[in-house]
């Protein structure tokens, strides 16, 4: 049986979890967190997470993933379970379509019926989530995060760290910066700058709010 660490207990590491199951990388699931949880979907948890760096951990879980939400934090371990020698390995749903001309990072996982087109280019750590559309030319940073249903047309960026929300769309040739929050359900017909959140149909920024 083929053995695979998992660092996150939460919604997304179930889904790290089956997903794993159903591509074959894993027969057996560990997960590690810093709550208190004694299982998830009948696989054990260890805690807390700071377990991955024990060379005992290492040695019986030579490959892991990180199913953590945030993305600098996830980022974070993933440099950390570099530096120990993981194998981290690119997670890959058996229904997703990921063209032979695409690069995915390392780290990164494609969930079911996402699609990925010629010549995308995804850094590492990513969530390119269920039913997802990242169309041909598109560049996406490290951490970045696409979730469910949303839609990249051809030769978009994104930044680091980014999200683009559940059903949002992105027209072509579009610039969304580091650190950028996409509303649910947004269109992004223009580039949208470092560091900020933008909503709606158009999407547009919202204000931050003043600092008390």
């Amino acid at each position: 049986m083929s053995d695979l660490l998992i660092l996150g207990a939460g919604g997304h590491g179930k889904v790290v979890a089956e997903t794993a199951i159903a591509s074959g990388l894993a027969s057996r699931i560990t997960f590690l967190d810093d709550r208190p949880i004694q299982s998830v979907l009948g696989w054990p948890v260890l805690s807390p997470l700071q377990c991955a760096l024990d060379p005992l951990i290492k040695e019986q879980f030579p490959t892991a993933l990180v199913a953590i939400g945030d993305p600098a934090t996830r980022l974070l371990w993933i440099e950390k379970l570099q530096a120990a020698s993981y194998l981290l390995p690119v997670l890959v749903h058996p229904s997703a379509w990921i063209s032979p001309s695409a690069h995915v990072g390392l780290a990164s996982v494609v969930f079911a019926n996402a699609a990925v087109q010629a010549e995308v280019f995804i850094g590492k750590g990513a969530i390119i989530n269920t039913s997802c559309s990242i169309d041909h030319d598109t560049q996406l940073a490290d951490g970045v995060h696409v979730c469910p249903g949303a839609s990249l047309a051809g030769e978009v960026q994104v930044g680091d760290r980014s999200w683009i929300g559940i059903g949002a769309s992105v027209i072509q040739q579009i610039c969304i910066g580091s650190d950028v929050t996409v509303g649910a359900g947004a269109a992004v017909l223009r580039d949208l700058p470092d560091a900020i959140t933008a909503v709606g149909v158009p999407a547009k920024v919202l204000p931050k709010p003043d600092h008390i």
